[in-house]
């Protein structure tokens, strides 16, 4: 248990319909036993459905829309995979400039499975070194970034894992990233969420 790590650290997953369950349940989980408060944001209201592979799975309540949703208001972002999901949002211009604006700001984002392509078509991973699910390796060396095959790399405020097998990793080395960021980053907009 990692006690109170990320009180106070508010996380945002942004995900639709058709993501890999466990990429969304278990770093949810693990975030929030560290303390932080997430928050599931997607294009559409209402509920989105996970698939454990290519079969249907658990029903989640959407806690806010996209176009509800301000990057300004969080301090990191989780983007599950899931071929299906990673595909609609990557195409989702609200997805693209949140993600801009949270990565143009040095605060922290887990990428896990397919979801890179919203990073690629957001024009952010020229330059990065990440994993992703092998399929779509290419993907990312087209779009200029080193691709590793590991189970899981660290690249500045980016931490990325390539399947479900490798969420043991993900899940320690993106509790610690959040962490690192929340030591470093001002105090003052704590004070905010007390008020």
């Amino acid at each position: 248990m990692q006690g109170n790590k990320l009180d106070g650290l508010r996380v945002a997953i942004l995900v639709s319909t058709d993501f890999e369950q466990a990429e969304m349940t278990e770093p949810k989980k693990a975030l929030e036993q560290a303390g932080a408060t997430t928050t599931i944001i997607s294009p559409e209201p209402g509920q989105i459905t996970g698939v454990n592979h290519d079969q249907k799975a658990d029903t989640f309540n959407v806690d806010m829309t996209l176009d509800q949703a301000n990057p300004n208001n969080f301090d990191a972002v989780l983007l599950p995979g899931g071929a299906l999901n990673a595909d609609f949002m990557r195409m989702n211009p609200k997805a693209q400039d949140f993600v801009k604006q949270i990565d143009n700001s040095g605060r922290p984002i887990a990428v896990i499975c397919h979801a890179p392509w919203l990073l690629i078509s957001a024009g952010l991973v020229k330059g990065r070194t990440l994993t992703s699910y092998q399929t779509i390796q290419d993907d990312i060396r087209n779009a200029g970034a080193n691709w590793v095959d590991q189970e899981m790399v660290r690249d500045l405020n980016w931490v990325s894992s390539r399947s479900p097998q490798d969420l043991g990793a993900f899940n320690t080395a993106m509790v610690a990233l959040f962490g690192e960021y929340k030591a470093q980053k001002p105090q003052k907009r704590q004070n905010t969420m007390t008020a």
